[in-house]
């Protein structure tokens, strides 16, 4: 399983440097894992910078993916992998989604470098 997080997702539909990193897990729907927070942070940018049917169609892209929301046990999972790695709250309810699924998180967020499970590719440009 894959989980692709929001800047990944980003990346991917502005064809930024690093989307190629991004496309197979992206385009694997049947192993695409889309945490409703990636929704949410998606929906907020796409709608800011290009408008609702610009953020409307990516959110219906992203849904292809099989779409799991934050259960109780993965939120306090999420605070522990919060405190214990100094994550902002977004990033470790990624991880801490991605663990409860056992799927790698694809990354282009600095915050990831260097954690298991994890394929991060440092931002270009």
């Amino acid at each position: 399983m894959n989980l692709v997080d929001s800047s990944a997702w980003l990346e991917y539909f502005a064809s930024g440097a690093n989307a190629r990193h991004f496309a197979a897990p992206i385009e694997d729907e049947r192993a695409l894992l889309v945490p409703t927070l990636a929704l949410y942070e998606v929906f907020k940018r796409v709608l800011a910078q290009r408008g609702e049917d610009d953020a409307l169609k990516a959110v219906a892209y992203m849904e292809r993916g099989k779409v799991v929301g934050l259960a109780p046990p993965t939120a306090l999972a999420a605070a522990r992998l919060s405190l214990e790695l100094k994550l902002p709250m977004a990033d470790s309810i990624m991880l801490a989604t991605a663990r409860e699924h056992g799927a790698t998180l694809w990354t282009q967020d600095a915050d990831f470098e260097g954690l298991g499970s994890v394929r991060w590719f440092g931002r270009k440009g």
